[in-house]
Formats: C-alpha cells, sequence, structure tokens
C-alpha cells in the first residue's frame, strides 16, 4: 500500500484495516486526492485481502466538512469562442466528475468487506455521502449530520439520497434534505442511521474497534456472502433474494468451514478460517 497518503493515515492490526482522516486543521475536507485515495485503498485492502474488516474514523472536532468547493473553481477563458465551447462542455465535464466521486464511495459498498464507520463532530455534506455508503454507523455524542449541499443552494449528488432514504424513514429523511437542519447523533441513532452512540471520541473507538473484531473472527466468506446477501436483497424483491441466497450457498458453502466453526465454539477458541482469495491480476 503506497505510503503516505494525503488524506488518510492507515493501520492494519488482526485483520483489521483502520483508515483515518487525517486533515484536522482542515475540518478534514475532501479535496481532489481524497477521491483518488480512497478507493485507491480500499481496492488494495480488498483485492489483496490484507483484512477482513475496515474501520474509517477521523480526527479532531470534525468528522468530515465535506467536499472541497474549491474543486468546483472554474477559470473561465477570457476568449469569447473559447468561452462558448467551455460553458457547451461544462455539463459532460460535470457529469464525469461526479461520476468519478460517486464511484469512491460506492467501493465501500461493493468491496467483499464489512466497512464500519465511526463518526465524531460534523459529518457534513459529502460525509453523509460517505457514511450511508458504509455498512454500519456510530457515533459519539458530539456528532450531527447534515445534508449541507441544501444550505448552499445545491443538491446532494454523491450518494446521499439513493442510500438514506433505505436507511431512514422517508419522511425524516426528505425533512433532513429540504431543510439542510443538523441531526445530532441520538436523534440519529433513533432514526437507525447510528447503530449505537458513545460518550466521546475515545470511547467510540474503542467500540467500534470491538465489533470489527468480532467480525473478524468470523468466516470470511460468510461475512462477505452476508454483505452481498443483504445489499442484494435491498435492492430486488422478496423472491429475487431468496432465489440467489439459493443459488449463492449452492456455489460457495464450505462445509470445512461449518465443521471448523462448530468445533471452534465447542473448544472455546478462535476459528482457524480461510481468508478470501486474492483478486489480484483478475478480470
Amino acid at each position: 500500500m503506497p505510503e503516505p497518503h494525503t488524506c488518510f493515515d492507515v493501520t492494519i492490526d488482526d485483520n483489521v484495516a483502520h483508515v483515518v482522516l487525517n486533515r484536522p486543521r482542515t475540518r478534514n475536507s475532501m479535496i481532489p486526492e481524497f477521491w483518488t485515495e480512497l478507493p485507491a485503498i480500499v481496492a488494495d485492502i480488498d483485492d489483496n485481502a490484507r483484512a477482513r474488516v475496515i474501520v474509517i474514523s477521523s480526527t479532531g472536532p470534525h468528522f468530515t466538512s465535506g467536499i472541497d468547493l474549491k474543486m468546483f473553481k472554474q477559470d473561465l477563458p477570457e476568449d469569447p469562442d473559447e468561452l462558448r465551447r467551455e460553458r457547451i462542455r461544462y455539463g459532460a465535464a460535470f457529469y464525469d466528475q461526479v461520476s468519478q466521486m460517486q464511484r469512491s464511495f460506492s467501493c465501500l459498498e461493493s468491496c467483499r468487506l464489512p466497512v464500519l464507520a465511526a463518526v465524531q463532530g460534523g459529518c457534513i455534506g459529502g460525509g453523509v455521502d460517505l457514511i450511508t455508503a458504509c455498512d454500519m454507523r456510530y457515533a459519539a455524542a458530539d456528532a450531527f449530520v447534515t445534508i449541507f449541499e441544501t444550505n448552499i443552494a445545491m443538491t446532494a449528488d454523491v450518494g446521499t439520497f439513493p442510500r438514506i432514504c433505505k436507511l431512514i424513514p422517508d419522511g425524516i429523511a426528505r425533512e433532513l434534505a429540504y431543510t439542510g437542519r443538523r441531526m445530532p447523533a441520538d436523534e440519529a441513532r433513533q432514526a437507525g442511521l447510528f447503530n449505537r452512540v458513545f460518550d466521546d471520541h475515545e470511547s467510540l473507538l474503542e467500540g467500534v474497534m470491538e465489533v470489527a473484531h468480532e467480525i473478524a473472527a468470523k468466516a470470511p466468506l460468510a461475512v462477505y456472502g452476508a454483505k452481498r446477501m443483504m445489499n442484494y436483497a435491498r435492492d430486488h424483491s422478496t423472491a429475487d433474494g431468496l432465489d440467489y441466497v439459493a443459488a449463492w450457498n449452492a456455489s460457495m458453502l464450505q462445509r470445512d468451514e461449518i465443521t471448523e466453526a462448530m468445533q471452534a465454539n465447542r473448544e472455546k477458541r478462535p476459528g482457524d478460517f480461510v481468508d478470501l482469495p486474492s483478486r489480484k491480476g483478475t478480470i
């Protein structure tokens, strides 16, 4: 994994990868490097089976202040003809940029590993896009989320709306989107956005790592299958989900892993499970 990163610190211990936003002085704003580094880090961990779980946390008073709006600054040419051409190209260029940014978060959803988000302070704008692409979300008591784009006359476009409506009640999601208001941690937990709220940042990280290590102790193929099935079921009918899980287990169910899990439980020891295969060099 190439080091150092501009926006992240990455450590891997006991099958848990910890990806930390590391620019607290700028409230961990999402600068251009952020959008290329995150998917590269996730791909390296996943494709090379470096860990079984990914935890994303942050530093400083806020989880993230969201997208650095300087990314959208456009230097317009002075020549009238070139200005006209630039305006015609603008929509297509903007579409490509947003699509690339969307993929930077969709990688969290499509990777084989569970991804846990640990949120302290403000989770603002693009931060909501990020955490809604994770499998689970946890918060410190001082955390809040805000779909801030509405407050600056924008419509959130990097992933919040397709995902948050599947996580919390529709009316609450719409209220957040239309008003741009802050939703504090306790309210977000009650709505189902956060699994749990901890007293402070330290206890948050301790608690999330405990969950992560519990997941990492399970058979990786079983956890991978569970993630695939839950994502598929969310986006398809019950009948489709039932058929898919039957087909999945017809090819993926491993009796040796089941036997090992049962024996490890009886002997009260960690299971000796096989890691997921490396995808390096695959098509």
